[in-house]
């Protein structure tokens, strides 16, 4: 007799304990909960028959590296490598949350924690999936492990281990993504890259009493301000030498991009502006295919008080989205130049390169895709979509350099405020996860 498959609430139950373990990657007072949470996932691929390893890579934050064997003649089995993150990002603002964020609560047909849809439920969808099939001898596949807890700060080491890594597999699922609408399987066939950079100004040696050397004395935060300028982007276009190596999208993906949801009506439900009088008719190629520069932060002065001086030092966050073409070795140094160009004579400034991705293009014909699809829309009964995605997932380019023929999806949903307080997930896509991702193992069987 074939086992009974878990109830929601066992699921739920289940995922409830890894959400509880607040591994905030960005936070270093919550490096012993990044390193529980690893454990936990560990423990889970040993409790599923495999085996696990707790890797602190180059003694830094830990990977999960663990693997669970084919059910029968596992020595001529395809095999998969399987891509998630552990690690999620800070909760605050805390007063937003409607309950803690990490505990996890189910109201409204939705599950909601930190972490539940970005990535948490989708690495727990992995495992729980090859848990049954390996019960019930019915694993049809090796499936190799690799977890990450760094993915939220940008981190390397688990695209250093896949480069790393000789063994290599068949094919690969990185499972982190969201669905281009409720119920519809999506699949991505390109991930923009990025580059990552913090810059300090300095003006002089001390702040200034703006009544005595105001007009005539340099500000940080102005000259912060036009050194920023000097990469910003001017009627919806980066600077030309950030635009080097684009891979333009195919006349085909242009054209299916119309019949998506209108740029206008996405800005609008997210409750946005538009940047300016171009961006919603041009919203997906913008943020799919072209790169794109952003402030983060800005640092300097006193915003809170009312202090009147010149500051002599300032600071900012801004990256730069690399679109599938071009590289961060091209791109960064270019993006370096223009920065100090633009900035003030006399000014000190101070670049630095925190983190980097490099963008990833797919192979939507891979017969490993195919079998994706396939899966995906036999459990959700809908047809898929290739789409591409303007996010980051720096391993999936890592993967592709070597051969491998990349899934890239994810079944959470685009308002899973993924971020933001109150992030959530749809409660029914729960089990409905773990059976697309069983019937996407049964599928890649296929492979051998």
């Amino acid at each position: 007799m074939p086992p009974v498959p878990p109830s929601h609430e066992q699921l739920r139950a289940e995922l409830a304990e890894l959400i509880a373990i607040p591994s905030v990657s960005a936070d270093p007072e919550h490096a012993k909960d990044v390193e529980a949470a690893a454990d936990w996932v560990a423990l889970r691929i040993t409790g599923a028959g495999g085996t696990a390893e707790v890797v602190p890579w180059n003694g830094g934050r830990p990977l999960v590296i663990g693997e669970i064997a084919a059910s029968e003649r596992a020595e001529s089995a395809p095999t998969l490598l399987c891509y998630a993150h552990f690690d999620v990002q800070p909760p605050d603002p805390l007063d937003l949350w409607e309950t803690p964020p990490f505990e996890l609560a189910e109201r409204d047909g939705w599950l909601y924690a930190r972490g539940v849809a970005d990535d948490k439920a989708h690495l727990f969808m992995l495992v729980e999936s090859a848990r049954q099939l390996a019960e019930a001898g019915e694993l049809p596949v090796n499936l190799r492990f690799a977890f990450d807890s760094e993915e939220e700060v940008g981190g390397q080491s688990v695209g250093e281990w896949v480069a790393a890594d000789e063994r290599g597999a068949d094919a690969a699922l990185v499972f982190d993504g969201d669905l281009y609408a409720r119920g519809v399987p999506t699949f991505y066939t390109a991930l923009r890259g990025m580059a990552y950079f913090h810059v300090n100004v300095r003006t002089g040696e001390r702040d200034l009493h703006s009544g005595v050397y105001g007009g005539a004395a340099l500000n940080a935060m102005h000259a912060l301000m036009q050194t920023l300028s000097g990469v910003l982007p001017r009627e919806g276009r980066v600077p030309e030498p950030l635009r080097a190596g684009i891979a333009a999208p195919t006349s085909v993906e242009l054209e299916g991009w119309k019949a998506l949801t209108p740029g206008a009506d996405v800005l609008a439900g997210a409750g946005a502006l538009a940047s300016d009088p171009g961006a919603a008719d041009e919203f997906y190629a913008r943020t799919w295919a072209e790169p794109s520069v952003d402030v983060h932060g800005l640092a300097g002065g006193s915003p809170q008080l009312v202090k009147t001086v010149l500051p002599a030092e300032a600071w900012a966050n801004v990256s730069i989205r690399l679109a599938p073409g071009q590289s961060v070795e091209e791109i960064a140094p270019a993006f370096e130049r223009l920065l100090r160009d633009a900035a003030p004579e006399g000014a000190e400034v101070a670049v630095e390169l925190e983190s980097k991705g490099e963008p990833a293009l797919v192979s939507p014909d891979a017969p490993a895709v195919a079998l994706a699809r396939e899966a995906f829309e036999h459990v959700l009964g809908k047809e898929s979509v290739l789409v591409r995605v303007g996010g980051s997932i720096p391993v999936a380019e890592r993967i592709v350099s070597k051969g491998i023929p990349t899934i890239i999806t994810g079944i959470a949903t685009k308002d899973a405020n993924a971020h933001s307080p109150n992030e959530k997930f749809p409660a029914e896509y729960l089990a409905l996860g773990v059976e697309a991702v069983s019937e996407t193992y049964r599928r890649l069987g296929q492979l051998g």
